[in-house]
């Protein structure tokens, strides 16, 4: 059984901070004890303001590898890509950050998202240990629909268990992403959680009874525990 610890901050500002404070502590720590960190990034609008503060954070990024935990298959330059996200957040002039390795998703010069995810996966191959491949941290957001990465309800992406990497479908788009199997290998997953229309969503998360199948990100199921970094308006205590 899955489990998970709730910290929950007062607002989206002060969830920002924690954020970018836990993945620069996550990092820090993985850098004792190994010579690279491999983090796994997520898009969306909630991690952009916890990029903005990292970026700026003082840590050993030449010894960071970064990845996408999912990307839409549009050119990296569109405002719908989340490494466009990346380039307007963590990425910034004179960040730090840009001292760290970014494996991006390779996805319109390609001939198809199948061409895609199988390029991205031997990209994992090349650059992480394990079988499958284990990041130092995944993470993570949750759609008011339940999804995370782009494992969406009814697609047929959440029955992919033997790659890495598969294709997704939601919301207009095709999309790039790790499967479960990628996603529960991590040693470190994090959600990010922010507002009010996610509160549904996060109940049926952390609801023990609720299905993978109406919730995807139920079928995140890592050894160690899973951390919910999620504000006031995601979590409310009454």
């Amino acid at each position: 059984m899955t489990k998970y610890e709730i910290q929950v901050s007062e607002d989206k500002n002060s969830l920002a901070q924690a954020a970018s404070d836990l993945i620069a502590q996550i990092v820090e720590s993985t850098l004792k004890i190994k010579n690279k960190a491999k983090i796994a990034l997520c898009g969306g609008s909630t991690p952009k303001a916890a990029y903005s503060l990292l970026g700026k954070k003082n840590i050993d990024w030449m010894n960071v590898d970064l990845f996408l935990g999912d990307e839409r298959w549009v050119d990296n330059e569109s405002q719908d890509s989340n490494c466009f996200l990346l380039n307007n957040s963590l990425f910034k002039e004179g960040n730090p950050s840009l001292q760290a390795s970014f494996f991006s998703v390779s996805t319109v010069e390609l001939a198809s998202p199948e061409e895609s995810a199988k390029d991205y996966e031997k990209i994992l191959k090349n650059n992480l240990d394990g079988d499958p491949p284990k990041f130092d941290l995944i993470l993570l957001g949750l759609g008011d629909d339940g999804h995370t990465a782009s494992l969406f309800p009814g697609s047929d992406a959440l029955f992919e268990r033997d790659s890495l990497i598969t294709v997704g479908e939601g919301k207009g788009h095709k999309r790039i992403t790790f499967t479960s199997k990628l996603l529960s290998s991590a040693d470190n997953v994090v959600f990010l959680v922010s507002g009010s229309a996610k509160q549904t969503a996060l109940k049926r998360l952390l609801d023990e009874s609720e299905s993978w199948e109406r919730t995807p990100a139920k079928l995140v199921s890592p050894n160690s525990e899973i951390i919910v970094l999620a504000d006031k308006d995601a979590y409310p205590s009454s």
